[in-house]
C-alpha cells in the first residue's frame, strides 16, 4: 500500500524550488518503521496484522505495510534579459516504509514461511519506493532546460513547471496504482503471500 503527498516551493529567483545553468540535485531519504506483531500460527500473524497494521489513508481498515513518500521540489527561477530560466531543480523524496516484525517465537515450520511472507511484502513496498525514485528523475528530466519570455515575476515559467510536475507525478501515481491493482487482486500476488502463510502448520 502506499501514501503520497507532493510539494512545490517556488520563488523569484524561485516558485516551486528550481537554481544556474539548469543543474538538478535529487535527493532520496529513506525510513523504515516496523510494529510488532505475535502469534503461534500463520492465520493468528494474518491477524494480528489486519489489528496493528498501518491505517490506509480513506479506509477504516489496516494494511499488511505501508510506503508513505513525500516529494518536494526547490526551484530556482531566475530572469535575464526578458527571459526566465529555470537554474536549479532540487528534488527531495522522502520514503518511510512500514513493515510488520516478528516478535514471538516460531516454529520451524512457522519460520520458514514467515520470512517467505515478509520477503514478498517487503519487495512489495520496495517496488513502490522503486517507482516513486524513478519519478523524481522523470520530473526532473522533465523541468530541465524550461524557459520563457516573461514578467518580471516569471508567472508564466512558474505555472509550467508546476504543471510539468502535476503532470509526472500524475502519470506515476497511475503506475503505483495500476501495480497495486495487480498485486492485490483475486488469485494475485498479495493473496498468494497470505495463503502460504496462513495455511495449516
Amino acid at each position: 500500500m502506499r501514501l503520497a503527498v507532493l510539494t512545490c516551493l517556488a520563488a523569484i529567483g524561485a516558485l516551486c524550488g528550481f537554481a544556474s545553468s539548469a543543474s538538478a540535485d535529487t535527493k532520496v531519504l529513506v525510513k523504515t518503521r516496523t510494529y510488532n506483531i505475535s502469534g503461534t500460527t500463520g492465520a493468528a500473524l494474518i491477524e494480528a496484522m489486519d489489528r496493528k497494521g498501518p491505517k490506509r489513508h480513506g479506509f477504516m481498515t489496516h494494511a499488511i505495510a505501508l510506503t508513505a513518500y513525500t516529494a518536494n521540489w526547490d526551484l530556482d527561477i531566475s530572469r535575464d534579459g526578458g527571459v526566465c530560466r529555470l537554474r536549479q531543480a532540487n528534488g527531495t523524496l522522502d520514503l518511510t516504509y512500514t513493515l510488520p516484525h516478528l516478535a514471538s517465537a516460531a516454529t520451524p515450520a512457522l519460520q520458514k514461511r514467515w520470512k517467505r511472507f515478509f520477503a514478498g511484502v517487503r519487495t512489495h513496498e520496495h517496488t513502490h519506493g522503486r517507482i516513486a525514485r524513478t519519478m523524481m528523475r522523470a520530473t526532473e528530466k522533465s523541468i530541465t532546460g524550461l524557459e520563457f519570455a516573461d514578467n518580471w515575476f516569471c508567472s508564466k515559467t512558474h505555472r509550467e513547471a508546476r504543471r510539468r510536475i502535476k503532470t509526472v507525478y500524475a502519470e506515476y501515481e497511475a503506475k503505483q496504482n495500476a501495480f497495486d491493482a495487480r498485486e492485490h487482486r483475486d488469485g494475485g500476488h498479495v493473496e498468494h503471500l497470505v495463503d502460504t502463510l496462513s495455511r495449516k502448520q
